[in-house]
């Protein structure tokens, strides 16, 4: 099953210049949306694993999945105002500018497995500051999955420590 074939290049999106990997196209196919969570699954099923961690949006209905397919719990990490509870924030620097992120204190205990999946891996930023997140509440970041990498912007340097995979990879 070749899963790069369900994914939609949009080029210059959101801005020219952009050529925008579109997963809604895999996602509405039930066949391959379940393939693609199988084997995010099967690849951590036997890494104990406590908790998959998904980042605002596509984590989100990536990360759900995979931690239903596992029978454990999921996360979110959000943009700043969007969670309810008492929140830890990480501010980090974009290449033009910063941005936040937020998690729930509670969400996260000290020594819990976790796994962050995501749907891209590009400059590895948003990912890296995910993981300083997680990490200042006490959690374990082992895995970060992704179902796509744009291999040219060299976002798993941001990783090195981490056991970074994925399923689909572009030049960019």
């Amino acid at each position: 099953m070749d899963l790069k074939s369900k994914i939609r290049i949009v080029e210059d999106f959101p801005k020219k210049g952009i050529s925008f990997k579109d997963i809604t196209t895999l996602l509405k196919d039930g066949e391959y949306f379940r393939k693609t969570v199988d084997l995010i699954a099967e690849h951590l099923r036997d890494k104990q694993i406590d908790l998959i961690v998904g980042p605002e949006a596509r984590g989100f209905v990536l990360g759900s999945a995979t931690a239903y397919a596992l029978g454990i719990g999921f996360v979110p990490v959000r943009k700043p105002g969007k969670l309810p509870a008492e929140v830890e924030s990480y501010e980090y620097e974009l290449e033009y500018g910063s941005d936040v992120l937020e998690i729930h204190r509670d969400a996260i205990e000290k020594g819990t497995r976790i796994a962050i999946v995501d749907d891209l891996l590009a400059t590895g930023g948003t990912m890296k500051a995910t993981v300083d997140l997680i990490e200042s509440l006490g959690g374990i970041v082992s895995d970060c999955v992704f179902l796509i990498e744009l291999e040219e912007l060299k976002g798993r340097e941001k990783l090195r420590d981490k056991e970074v995979y994925s399923f689909v990879s572009y030049p960019i």
